[in-house]
């Protein structure tokens, strides 16, 4: 059974920096496209950046030059960078596939919350 646990969220004050991690156990990791998404309560889950398996980077607009996915293979890690954090940033950020068809269970999620 696949376990995707995400870590690193937190309150911070606009302008400021988080890094958000997801460990996944129980896949091989390395074979995916992995996302990060965020869910704001009462929105549907969007997806904010991709990575391949090889590394190309993807990401919407609204982040863009902002944040940074990376992924470690060797230690089933994913990993994103959040910089110039804004409001509308605040929400519950999840990792999984980027595929629908490979998609896992989602995880509990990590609160991010963008407050002076």
């Amino acid at each position: 059974q696949v376990q995707v646990v995400e870590s690193g969220g937190g309150l911070v004050q606009p302008g400021g920096s988080l890094r958000l991690s997801c460990v996944v156990s129980g896949s091989t990791f390395s074979i995916y496209t992995m996302g990060w998404y965020r869910q704001v309560p009462g929105n549907q889950r969007e997806l904010v950046a991709y990575i391949t398996r090889a590394g190309t980077e993807t990401y919407v607009d609204s982040v863009k030059g902002r944040f940074t996915i990376s992924r470690d293979n060797a230690k089933n890690t994913l990993a994103l960078q959040m910089n110039s954090l804004k409001p509308e940033d605040t929400a519950v950020y999840y990792c999984n596939t980027y595929r629908v068809a490979s998609r896992w269970d989602w995880g509990q999620g990590t609160q991010v919350t963008v407050s002076s």
